[in-house]
């Protein structure tokens, strides 16, 4: 069993090299805590563009230019796939990419599982954690439960997110550089830039006080301290440096990014700024706060736990003596910025005794421990926090906090900046429609030559404010017209099913398309199907969750088969059994359920089998 302080990695990241259509060419697949497989959602998500806007060596360097596309992202279903040595190298999506991501030397685009648990119910086994953002991976934290979410145990990507720079190589003079903005990674003279939403790619930028983007600027010669990173607002600048009081060497504070953020485009916290250094005992900036993605229709605690955190803080910098005893007469690293948390939640109920604190705050600079004045290290931004409706405030403490500047000597006689912004402002509520959509169980047709009519069969595991469904027909799966609207649930937390009849069809084949149409307007397309009148019926079988956790509840829906007896299997590959199930079906549809707590991790095929039927499907236990 995992410590309250173990926390496990759930989510599979690919950086995205290519895009052509619907397929996404990819590279540094992590698969270690989970898989990408046909039938799954994935975020796509890009995680930095070419959006700087000056680079010259001026206090300038570093601005934002245009935002393009950085921060924005959609949730896709994997239609297939290619591998190349066990991992996936190609993924197709099931419908057109909306948003217009970005590919180039100076961007990271990543898609990541968005990974499914319950049926439709969940509550936690353990503490739950992003990957560290590595430059090209990480950073995210995404589930969704399509119905009740009980929380057990914490949520977070603390420090998950962009990196902070490195403290200075030991050099450099008594002398205050304060225009040196920008330099290249082998001057001892300034301290690494912290890690932001543009992806550097040129040695010549790489140190100096200025900010880039939302990363905190590195400290000058002599001493000069790291800023903040930035997020929901601007990272607080570095300390003066040694004997640079009147002409301060400190770095730049991270900008902020708060009039691009919504429910649709967020940013990981920018690192913090590393520290100058002469002595070796400098400290390097902070990492920044990742992002933590939930959905689910319902949020609740129970018991005497204590309390429960979703969090996605920012660094903490350590200080100038590099977090020893001795000392300290350096400049110290700045604080990484809070990240981001979207909780796409309808409502909470979070008990009194196990209470939930959500945060996204930033981090504190390092603190210089010399008795002499150095620099102390910028604060990080705080985060943001984001509700898609009110803010839960029964049992539920929300911030999102500015860290604090670190101190410039022993005494504390003076300050590193303290990030921007009023305490609490990155919190914000009733945003409405998120990327993270109504979850679609299935869609399937089939022709009825009795009725000479098409029947199309659908059904959603939950929904959150979901106005209605729209159905299109088309002849050649290219031009659709729209021939039926059907009401859907509003917000429901239990799977429900639909139907529709199609009449107005002769011979030949026809191809089906299905939209939801939210409450605000707001409308996400499904699969496209295909049927061939005078072809023959394939049953249907639907298993969910899939993948499951070991020891959740699998579901297995039989739709539009003969009535009998099914008995349904689970054998791994190499055949052996390893449960069973019995299933009597009287109409045209059943449903059964296994337990799966004696199932190991693994790969499985499941085999259902009437009479006069049977089917294959693939299942994963993790």
């Amino acid at each position: 069993m995992l410590s309250i302080d173990t926390y496990a990695q759930v989510n599979a990241y690919a950086k995205v090299t290519a895009i052509s259509g619907n397929v996404l060419t990819l590279s540094n697949v992590n698969e270690t805590y989970h898989t990408f497989e046909d039938g799954d959602e994935i975020i796509i998500m890009q995680m930095q563009d070419n959006v700087i806007g000056d680079v010259t060596n001026a206090s300038t360097f570093g601005v934002l230019g245009s935002i393009q596309s950085a921060g924005l992202y959609e949730v896709k279903r994997i239609q297939s796939h290619t591998e190349s040595g066990g991992l996936p190298a190609t993924i197709t999506v099931n419908n057109a990419i909306t948003n217009t991501f970005n590919i180039n030397s100076n961007a990271t685009v990543q898609i990541i599982s968005y990974r499914l648990y319950g049926s439709p119910d969940y509550t936690t086994t353990a503490n739950m954690v992003a990957l560290d953002w590595d430059g090209n991976v990480g950073g995210v934290l995404a589930i969704r439960v399509n119905g009740v979410l009980t929380l057990a145990h914490s949520l977070t990507a603390n420090a998950a997110g962009f990196l902070g720079g490195a403290r200075s190589s030991t050099g450099g003079t008594v002398t205050c550089a304060t225009t040196t903005w920008i330099t290249t990674s082998s001057s001892g003279d300034s301290g690494r830039k912290g890690e932001g939403i543009y992806k550097n790619t040129s040695s010549s930028y790489v140190a100096g006080r200025a900010k880039i983007l939302n990363g905190g600027g590195g400290g000058n010669i002599h001493n000069g301290g790291g800023a903040g990173g930035g997020n929901y607002a601007a990272g607080g600048d570095g300390g003066p440096g040694y004997l640079c009081t009147s002409t301060p060497v400190g770095g730049q504070g991270g900008i902020s990014l708060s009039s691009y953020i919504n429910s649709t485009r967020v940013f990981m916290g920018g690192g913090g700024g590393g520290g100058h250094q002469n002595n070796g005992v400098g400290s390097a900036g902070a990492d920044g706060g990742g992002i933590v993605l939930i959905k689910a229709n319902s949020i609740t605690t129970s018991g005497s736990c204590g309390s429960i955190t979703i969090s996605a803080n920012g660094g903490a910098a350590l200080n100038s003596n590099n977090g020893g005893s001795g000392g300290g007469n350096d400049g110290a690293g700045g604080g990484g910025a809070g990240g981001s948390i979207i909780m796409d939640v309808s409502t909470f109920s979070v008990a009194p005794g196990c209470t939930l604190s959500v945060a996204a705050s930033g981090g504190n600079g390092g603190s210089v421990t010399d008795a002499a004045i150095h620099a102390g290290g910028g604060g990080g931004s705080q985060g943001v926090v984001i509700y898609s409706s009110a803010q839960p405030t029964s049992n539920v403490t929300t911030t999102t906090a500015s860290g604090t500047g670190g101190c410039n000597n022993s005494s504390c006689s003076s300050s590193a900046s303290t990030a921007s912004g009023t305490a609490n402002s990155g919190i914000v509520s009733n945003a409405g429609t998120t990327p993270l959509p109504v979850s679609l169980l299935y869609f399937k047709g089939l022709y009825n030559s009795e009725s000479k009519a098409v029947e199309l069969r659908w059904a959603t595991a939950s929904e959150h404010n979901n106005d209605h469904f729209t159905i299109e027909r088309s002849a050649n799966g290219e031009e659709f017209e729209t021939i039926a609207t059907v009401k859907g649930n509003g917000t429901i937390s239990t799977a429900s099913k639909y139907q529709y009849i199609d009449d107005q069809v002769r011979s030949g084949i026809y191809y089906y398309r299905l939209s939801q149409t939210d409450l605000d307007g707001t409308t996400v397309r499904f699969d496209i199907i295909r049927i061939e009148l005078d072809g023959q019926a394939e049953p249907f079988a639907s298993i969910y969750p899939n993948p499951a956790n070991r020891g959740e509840q699998v579901t297995v829906d039989l739709i539009d088969v003969p009535a009998g007896a099914y008995s349904i299997t689970i054998m791994d590959t190499q055949g052996i059994e390893v449960a069973k199930a019995q299933l009597s079906v009287s109409q045209s549809s059943g449903t059964a359920t296994i337990e799966s707590g004696s199932i190991l991790s693994g790969i499985y095929i499941v085999r259902i089998v009437s009479p006069a039927w049977q089917v294959n499907r693939k299942l994963i236990i993790h």
